[in-house]
């Protein structure tokens, strides 16, 4: 999906990590030793711990009111997502990194 790609690309940007690199619709981080993986916060629970904890992000679950939702808040961006799975807590996590990205370029 074209928004997600852009979404992405403002994340990896306000990682500030040389390592994740853009490689057509996909984005690669370059390990230890050439090793090559894919770069995916939206949908891998590692890569989105790893960028929320690298922007300094504070992760807010409320899961105990009828309408549930997860925050992911920094001291310049916030985003909000409704639903209870891991899926809208990585999407809060991108959305917020994002916004932080948009800023810098």
């Amino acid at each position: 999906m074209k928004i997600d790609i852009e979404l992405l690309e403002m994340a990896a940007l306000a990682a500030q990590d040389s390592n994740i690199r853009k490689a057509g619709d996909v984005f690669i981080v370059a390990g230890i030793g050439g090793c090559v993986t894919y770069w995916n916060p939206l949908t891998d629970d590692g890569d989105a711990l790893r960028l929320a904890v690298k922007l300094n992000m504070h992760i807010h679950i409320d899961f105990d009111t009828s309408r549930k939702k997860v925050c992911a808040y920094h001291q310049s961006a916030e985003a909000e997502e409704n639903g209870e799975s891991l899926s809208s807590t990585r999407r809060a996590i991108v959305r917020a990194a994002a916004e932080i990205g948009r800023a810098m370029s």
